[in-house]
């Protein structure tokens, strides 16, 4: 992104891994950072000008799409992704200095950290007490500043620093290879292309009639492109009444993409728009690089062809 990012709304408070994505981002790492206590508050500080950028998580590897961010984003917002952040999850189990996994006898942490967890806690603490909390960070911060001798959380190392706790034990995630997909947002602007992109969109229909979303579909199937992720959400206008949330490879500058999503709003009831964006993880910047030699090579064989015209 080529603007000057002056402040950062991020879901907090400080210490989740929401927290960590963003110091991944060296621009946003340097701007005023301000944690907010839900999603919901992340997107409307960005969506009434209080801050410049948003990030919010999206999608967990295990658990799947974070629909908090985006029922948010097709129905609160108006907001367009500025890129994805990966991030590898790996939660600790961390509780007051001193505490031995024995004496714990309840755990507190955001509830898809829980699930991240099943097999661990129901191996090594199976009859203690799970208690949701409204994020990982704040669990950690609960159990600093008001939990008990048998208190613990599971959270990430930042929060362990943060709130003066000890790890009890590293890594307790089922899946080692466990990985949360963050956005960041703005309230205008579309990144240029960078060869490898990702467009996302919400397909909105009069009717729900046979065949509808074989339609939808067919359109990128006509024009080879890849769909990366699909998934219906309800509209919130009654049972039955569903939208379609399409992320696909590609850019809106690149004119097959261009075509298509015209071609879908000619037909359909609304779409919304919600960014075109580099595909995030070291995977895409090593494609990026491909792209731009692949290119350049191409770039040198026309040239070459070139010359040998009359």
């Amino acid at each position: 992104m080529g603007r000057t990012v002056s402040s950062v709304a991020f879901f907090g408070p400080s210490g989740t891994f929401t927290e960590e994505a963003l110091l991944s981002q060296p621009d946003l790492a340097a701007a005023v950072l301000l944690p907010q206590t839900n999603i919901a508050d992340v997107l409307d500080a960005v969506a009434t000008g209080q801050v410049d950028l948003g990030v919010v998580p999206i999608e967990n590897a295990i658990e799947g799409t974070v629909t908090a961010t985006i029922d948010s984003l097709l129905f609160d917002v108006d907001l367009l992704v500025q890129r994805e952040i990966i991030l590898d999850i790996h939660l600790h189990l961390m509780a007051r200095p001193g505490t031995k996994i024995a004496d714990i006898t309840r755990v507190s942490s955001y509830p898809h950290a829980l699930a991240q967890c099943r097999a661990f806690l129901g191996q090594n603490l199976p009859t203690a007490e799970r208690r949701a909390g409204t994020s990982t960070a704040d669990a950690a911060r609960l159990v600093s500043e008001e939990g008990t001798a048998g208190d613990a959380a599971i959270a990430p190392k930042l929060a362990a620093t943060l709130y003066g706790l000890e790890i009890v034990a590293e890594d307790v995630e089922d899946h080692a290879e466990n990985q949360t997909r963050f956005v960041v947002v703005a309230s205008e602007g579309i990144p240029s292309a960078t060869g490898h992109d990702r467009t996302m969109i919400a397909c909105f229909q009069d009717a729900d009639r046979p065949g509808s979303l074989y339609g939808i579909l067919g359109q990128f199937a006509a024009r080879d492109i890849n769909l990366t992720n699909l998934q219906s959400r309800p509209t919130k206008q009654g049972l039955g009444a569903y939208c379609f949330i399409i992320e696909l490879e590609g850019h809106l500058a690149d004119p097959v993409i261009r075509d298509c999503l015209r071609d879908l709003r000619a037909h359909l009831a609304d779409i919304k728009f919600l960014g075109s964006y580099p595909v995030g993880g070291i995977d895409g910047e090593v494609l990026r690089e491909e792209v731009t030699a692949a290119r350049h090579a191409a770039d040198a064989w026309i040239e070459g062809l070139e010359e040998h015209l009359d």
